[in-house]
């Protein structure tokens, strides 16, 4: 059994931005990675974010995810401004909300599966004898128990991915964030790795991921097109059936 979040009420606005623009200077350019991004996402969502490469995918996910600022908007998370709380104040509900799974797992070499696992648990200040079994119950929760003694290095790419999974879920976040989960994965593995992470949605996460692959892609209920830094489309597939969502 994957971990079990509670479900919000319908129409719950689990993440909202308006206006938000993300500029870098390049030499003596301006570059606009984000222009004028105005989303809603409500609670329980499952979005792909897809378009062109430099199209402001990754930016947009950092942005969300805590991991970078907007030049000028507003974001708010669960309802609370998060714009200009501190690089502390967004560590700390970044680390409450949010949970993060990467194309290249960021797992860290020296640690073992359950100890990357606990890192989250670590910094949130949770004791030891309140940890561990926690750490033990999401990796038995994704068939790792008998890998969690083993090195990142030790490990499968769809072992690594899914040791990077229960990471991002052992502090039970309302926001799962995929940044191209599947990418280096072969077919198999990165369908296994999309299944567990829509049996999370399905339990009452809000489940965004950034791909490249329109088959992943399309398999959201809701997909995101974004063009040189624009959202171009926002398309809702709530009339059709994916017959392998959730399958086991």
């Amino acid at each position: 059994m994957l971990p079990v979040v509670i479900l919000k009420d319908d129409d719950v606005i689990m993440i909202e931005l308006a206006e938000i623009h993300r500029d870098f200077l390049v030499g003596d350019q301006v570059v606009h990675a984000l222009d004028d991004v105005t989303l809603t996402i409500e609670s329980g969502e499952y979005v792909s974010i897809m378009g062109p490469s430099g199209s402001g995918k990754s930016t947009l996910l950092n942005l969300l995810g805590l991991l970078d600022r907007p030049t000028s908007g507003v974001y708010r998370l669960n309802g609370k401004d998060v714009t200009s709380l501190s690089d502390i104040e967004q560590a700390q509900v970044r680390n409450r909300e949010i949970g993060f799974v990467f194309q290249m797992f960021h797992l860290v070499p020296r640690l073992t599966a359950a100890e990357n696992v606990e890192l989250p648990l670590i910094l949130a200040g949770m004791p030891p004898e309140q940890r561990k079994p926690k750490v033990a119950n999401v990796l038995d929760d994704l068939g790792l128990t008998d890998r969690s003694h083993h090195k990142p290095e030790q490990l499968s790419g769809g072992q690594r991915q899914r040791v990077a999974i229960a990471r991002a879920t052992v502090t039970e976040p309302n926001v799962i964030l995929a940044d191209e989960p599947t990418g280096n994965l072969d077919h198999k593995s990165g369908t296994d790795v999309i299944r567990i992470l829509e049996q999370l949605n399905e339990r009452g996460i809000t489940l965004i991921m950034v791909t490249h692959d329109p088959e992943m892609g399309q398999r959201a209920w809701r997909q995101l097109r974004m063009i040189d830094g624009c959202m171009h489309s926002d398309h809702s597939n709530d009339d059709q059936i994916n017959p392998d969502h959730g399958a086991s």
